[in-house]
């Protein structure tokens, strides 16, 4: 099973992501992996590397309006608010 806390941020293991190491360098390709004991997210990079960034330096894959790939911040992913369960599954 997924990590709650990981699930609670809106990613799942394996999750296409893009990161930045410092801000204002080009954003990396990544995949999540899990969660770092300093509370950061374990992902790898395009060439298998771990690596281990910070909320705010990470962006996630979305469907836009007319279906194509958007990056959207994790903070913000973070900050909607939550759709509840409608059958009480989880």
């Amino acid at each position: 099973m997924a990590d709650t806390w990981l699930l609670s941020l809106g990613l799942r293991p394996g999750a296409e992501i893009r990161f930045r190491r410092e801000p204002g360098e080009r954003w990396l390709p990544g995949k999540v992996m899990g969660r770092e004991t300093d509370g950061s997210v374990d992902l790898r990079d395009a060439r298998g590397r771990s690596r281990a960034i910070p909320v705010e330096q990470i962006e996630v894959a979305e469907r836009g309006p007319r279906g194509g790939r958007i990056w959207t911040p994790l903070t913000e992913i973070v900050a909607r608010t939550e759709q509840l369960d409608l059958f009480g599954d989880s």
